[in-house]
């Protein structure tokens, strides 16, 4: 059982990395892939189209995981991410490239949550918290290498081969995850709750749509449509959450009231640290120019390197998740604030590396600590449901904080320069603290435990 756990665990661990690597390494493509394919506009598409279902399909795995099993839930998401891939690398045109990447993201948020969701019933609290140390190193493998790789992909035999070199990666995480995953549960024939998918589905495209199109997000007809859309549907979705009888994302979830903030947070978090992705190479680049945008940079990653290494050794002495959760908080209102007054200073190199190492410390911190409270508190029948609900609300929070902090910006100050991009990293680091201020406290070690 032991060997067959491992084998699991590499499986998945390697399923979640080429999910993460997938986007990274696409980013580095886009130029070639526009002068390939003739496409001078549009490229935007081929990343919000993956955007788009990766963030509004992650809490339906959630549920059909805990339908199913996360045997074939995760085998079905690995399937459909190869035959996306494979679909993308003989893509002809930029349509069939975009309705390809649309498909591979409805893969890939499968990988990530079915992934999640596993390890969470394989392992209990402290082994997971042994095994932090091992999905670091991956994940930081695969934040430092994509770019990069893709780049070379791109430059060398080209950007086909970015979507090939995934169908043999894809393959042994099917074979390894297979081995030791949870069949399925055995439990009363539930139905899955398609009406809650597409009012969820309306509302997550609303909102995927405002943090990645620039134009419907400034668009004085498109943003209140949007909006408006938005809220309607996540009204009409929570309304028949509470009276479906087979509900997609459970109240019982939010009846736990650590779990009910731990989802909040993360929606605050996601907007802050998250939504801010955009706007740090601007600042970045105003205090040391383009030579010295990507060794600023590297101080964000060097954080949530050495938070996660940090956080896996130990956090088995102090397993309070809640505690590292505030933790986490504090460290991205630190840094936000920081880099606030950086961008008010015209970039200061030596305000705004710190700055931006406590940032992608919190990043660091924030998920590590809530994942795997999700994954030892959430009871095992919700278990994805529950991370699916923690990811959709980081996923969705950060696009969402994308757009307003862009908005909030342009009405201001009229632009990005100094004056604006103060204003985006002044809201952020309010909106961390608010974080901070609404993020739950449990005192007894049995409040953190698995409900299993």
């Amino acid at each position: 059982m032991h060997t067959s756990r491992n084998l699991a665990y590499a499986g998945l661990l390697l399923g979640m990395a080429v999910a993460q690597l997938d986007g990274l390494v696409l980013t580095a493509a886009l130029p070639s892939i526009g002068a390939d394919l003739g496409a001078r506009t549009g490229l935007v598409a081929v990343t919000a189209a993956g955007l788009l279902t990766l963030t509004v399909a992650t809490p339906l795995h959630g549920r059909l995981g805990d339908l199913h099993g996360r045997r074939l839930s995760f085998a079905l998401s690995v399937v459909v991410f190869a035959a996306a891939s494979a679909w993308c690398a003989a893509a002809p045109d930029l349509g069939s490239l975009v309705a390809a990447r649309a498909l591979q993201g409805l893969g890939g948020s499968g990988l990530v949550v079915a992934a999640m969701s596993a390890l969470g019933e394989l392992f209990d609290r402290d082994e997971l918290l042994r095994r932090q140390g091992r999905q670091t190193a991956v994940f930081a493998a695969a934040t430092l290498g994509g770019p990069s790789l893709g780049g070379l992909l791109a430059a060398g035999p080209g950007w086909r081969w970015i979507f090939l070199v995934n169908l043999p990666l894809c393959g042994a995480a099917l074979v390894l995850g297979l081995r030791g995953l949870p069949a399925k549960p055995k439990r009363g024939k539930e139905k899955f709750d398609v009406p809650g998918s597409v009012l969820l589905a309306v509302a997550g495209a609303a909102v995927v749509a405002l943090g990645t199109v620039d134009a419907l997000a400034r668009s004085p007809l498109w943003t209140p449509s949007l909006l408006g859309s938005a809220v309607a549907a996540g009204f009409l979705f929570v309304r028949r959450q509470r009276r479906t009888p087979s509900p997609l994302i459970s109240p019982k979830v939010f009846a736990d009231a650590v779990l009910k903030r731990a989802v909040v947070v993360n929606g605050l978090a996601g907007a802050a640290l998250y939504g801010t992705f955009t706007y740090v190479a601007l600042v970045a680049a105003s205090g040391a120019g383009a030579a010295g945008t990507g060794l600023l940079l590297v101080a964000m990653t060097a954080g949530q390197l050495v938070l996660s290494t940090s956080f896996a050794a130990l956090a088995r002495r102090h397993p309070d998740m809640t505690a590292w959760g505030r933790f986490g908080c504090l460290l991205g209102t630190a840094g936000l604030a920081a880099i606030a007054v950086a961008a008010a200073l015209g970039g200061t190199p030596w305000l705004l590396a710190p700055g931006l190492f406590a940032m992608g410390a919190a990043f660091a911190v924030c998920t590590s600590a809530y994942t795997v409270l999700g994954q030892t508190r959430a009871d095992r029948a919700l278990l994805g449901v529950t991370l699916g609900s923690l990811t959709f609300a980081r996923q969705a929070g950060g696009l969402a904080g994308a757009a307003v902090f862009g908005w909030l910006a342009l009405a201001t100050t009229g632009g990005l320069a100094a004056p604006g991009l103060t204003v985006v990293f002044a809201v952020a680091a309010v909106t961390m603290l608010v974080a901070w201020l609404t993020s739950p406290a449990v005192t007894s070690a049995e409040a953190v435990s698995s409900s299993s």
